[in-house]
């Protein structure tokens, strides 16, 4: 059975969005990129299924161009907040599945959320949770906030973990981690067993809540 190509429309191609419609595309997938800009569509023309130049406010251009049968809409313009979050009324309104839109702080993202976007991202905020997470602790290389409560961490493993199974460690009851994956070198052993055990130069891939990653955080703090 073969599958069939993902669509995604991005719209808004300045840096953030043109690396993101040139990854979806290097990735296999269809990739409409819009811009007003037209140095910007003929910039990143040759890196994506099809580019056009057009108003992303003038819901009779975007209408013209298909979008209703897209599988995802990822909105990325930057400084203009009207014309983001007209775009993003647009695209939800003409029908697209799944939106994913920038936001430059929160009140925008708010709104974002109000009208329709199903995913908000900030990336400026998010990389800077990220490297902070990464200054404070030495245990802790990378770190990407899900929620509120819940986060995924990459954790340098402990002298006190190496030697043992995951179920003598037990990182569930002893720390509050949900352990998704155990990066071994060049290897990834996904959902490790309770029988698996660890060796220095493991890292954990884990899932918990904020106050338990926390609590990691501190016992290595730089």
């Amino acid at each position: 059975m073969i599958m069939r190509r993902k669509q995604y429309v991005v719209i808004g191609i300045g840096r953030f969005g043109s690396s993101v419609a040139k990854t979806l595309f290097t990735l296999d997938n269809d990739v409409l990129a819009l811009d007003a800009d037209e140095d910007n569509v003929q910039r990143i023309s040759e890196y994506v299924t099809h580019a056009v130049q057009v108003d992303a406010t003038d819901e009779n251009s975007l209408k013209s161009l298909g979008l209703r049968n897209m599988d995802v809409a990822v909105i990325t313009i930057g400084a203009d907040i009207q014309a983001s979050i007209m775009a993003t009324l647009i695209v939800k309104e003409m029908g697209v599945k799944y939106i994913i839109a920038k936001a430059n702080n929160e009140i925008h993202a708010k709104v974002l959320y109000k009208i329709g976007a199903d995913k908000v991202i900030q990336p400026e905020r998010d990389m800077g949770v990220r490297v902070a997470h990464n200054l404070v602790s030495s245990n802790i290389l990378d770190y990407i906030e899900l929620s509120e409560d819940y986060n995924i961490a990459e954790i340098v493993g402990t002298d006190e973990w190496f030697g043992k199974t995951i179920m003598e460690i037990n990182f569930r009851a002893n720390y509050g981690l949900n352990v998704m994956a155990i990066k071994r070198g060049e290897r990834i052993e996904v959902s490790p067993g309770p029988n698996f055990r660890l060796e220095v130069g493991d890292i954990i891939v884990a899932i918990g809540d904020t106050k338990s990653l926390e609590k990691i955080e501190l016992r290595t703090r730089k």
